[in-house]
């Protein structure tokens, strides 16, 4: 059996594929529709992941505000503690070798007449409400 191969050029150039019109308006309602309804879920989905992220960053808040509230009682304890009167004797007397004066070590001070002597107060300085 022998077998043959011809080549044949057919120009097909010329041949249009006619498309409905009412095919085509179908078409584009639905790639419209379709692209409606993908912007709505990716809207959605971008706010559900928005939520989680915001969820992530209020955690993380609420552990840095926890953790500036328990330094902040320690400092406060801290200043007490440095506030207090006894500290500030007993660093006179071991530290600096500081003693109570003896009496013969006061004298008085009298004030010349018709001098006014200041009197002071302590005043506190403004804090923030």
């Amino acid at each position: 059996m022998t077998e043959f191969h011809t080549v044949k050029r057919i120009d097909n150039s010329r041949i249009v594929r006619h498309i409905e019109p009412a095919k085509m308006r179908r078409l584009y309602r639905t790639v419209a529709l379709g692209g409606l309804i993908a912007a709505f879920f990716m809207l959605y989905i971008y706010q559900h992941f928005r939520c989680i992220d915001l969820s992530f960053q209020l955690e993380d808040v609420k552990a840095r505000q926890s953790e500036a509230a328990s330094l902040n009682s320690s400092l406060k304890l801290e200043i007490a503690g440095l506030r207090n009167p006894m500290r500030i004797d007993v660093i006179a007397r071991r530290q600096l070798g500081l003693t109570e004066p003896l009496p013969t070590q006061v004298q008085e001070y009298e004030a010349p007449d018709g001098a006014e002597v200041a009197a002071a107060r302590y005043i506190r300085p403004n804090r923030a409400p």
